[in-house]
């Protein structure tokens, strides 16, 4: 059973977080030196932190008419957002806070990166960085559907908004065996909500950078590691979501809980590489023809079950 753990616990999961997300930058790193031919050395790894020193001591971009407290109100909130969604997550059989609405926790910091997002883009009073907030919002309601009935079938068939609960109820099988559809479409949920990959759209090339291009210094260095922390937020829910938690022969509950976040964060960090680009309006029209109703059905099949019981 999970249970709450003592204060430390508050502060171990988001630096176990930046942790991972450190690992899943480097390991990005990897793959990049690898697709452009070069060979994968240290240099190579440590190559995408080699500017934070730069940007902690760069001045920040000034300019004309720009909402400075609304602009650094949204960038200061995607990365601490992340960081809050890891109190519910379980890591073995601790968890932070022991919620009993942990689901809905999680979707509501998700829910604030939205505004978190939209208003750094706004902020700047910029038209690339406006535009880039606009897909941002676009993007959202493509994903964010299908994340929530992703998440409400995994709650459904554990009869729990609770994540401890919905790790136990996994004891005999785990959910990403028969709710295949929600984990899929919660793994692209976790892509787009970090805005990575396939999900770049709101940071495009074609708009210099989109919601990150009037950013520079520390503002651009929070929006850059808001990104990275919840794709690997995500890839530990996924865990007592879908993968039964710290369940596991052999090892204990936080050593499983462990690898297995490992095993995802990794798959995410490789689909970021190997699927295109995305643009907003193409997968608006996939997620409402294709993926609502295909994950409405997953939902009702934990349902079926329950009153079957």
């Amino acid at each position: 059973m999970v249970e709450a753990g003592a204060w430390w616990t508050v502060l171990a999961g988001p630096a176990l977080l930046l942790g991972l997300a450190v690992l899943a930058v480097a390991g990005d790193a990897v793959l990049d030196a690898r697709d452009a031919g070069r060979t994968v050395t240290l240099t190579a790894v440590v190559r995408p932190f080699l500017g934070v020193p730069r940007a902690l001591v760069a001045q920040p971009r000034r300019l004309p008419a720009a909402d400075v407290l609304l602009w650094r109100a949204g960038v200061i909130t995607v990365p601490v957002a992340a960081v809050l969604s890891t109190l519910v997550i379980p890591f073995g059989n601790r968890v932070a806070a022991d919620l009993s609405v942990g689901v809905v926790w999680l979707n509501a910091m998700e829910v604030l990166t939205w505004a978190g997002l939209w208003l750094a883009g706004w902020g700047p009073n910029a038209a690339f960085s406006l535009i880039g907030g606009y897909r941002f919002l676009a993007q959202g309601l493509a994903y964010e559907l299908p994340l929530m009935f992703a998440l409400i079938s995994a709650a459904t068939g554990a009869q729990s908004l609770r994540v401890g609960d919905i790790a136990a109820a996994q004891a005999g099988l785990w959910y990403v065996v028969w709710m295949p559809v929600a984990f899929v479409a919660y793994l692209a949920g976790v892509l787009a909500f970090s805005f990575l990959g396939p999900f770049a759209y709101p940071a495009g090339r074609d708009l210099s950078g989109g919601v990150l291009s009037e950013t520079s210094g520390v503002d651009r260095l929070l929006l850059q590691a808001g990104r990275w922390l919840w794709l690997t937020s995500g890839a530990a829910m996924a865990v007592p979501l879908f993968l039964g938690g710290g369940a596991g022969p052999g090892l204990p509950a936080w050593a499983w809980s462990l690898i297995k976040t490992l095993v995802v964060l990794g798959v995410l960090v490789w689909a970021l590489r190997r699927l295109p680009v995305v643009r907003a309006d193409r997968y608006v029209e996939f997620a409402w023809v294709v993926l609502i109703p295909l994950t409405v059905v997953q939902t009702l099949v934990p349902a079926l079950v329950d009153l079957n019981r």
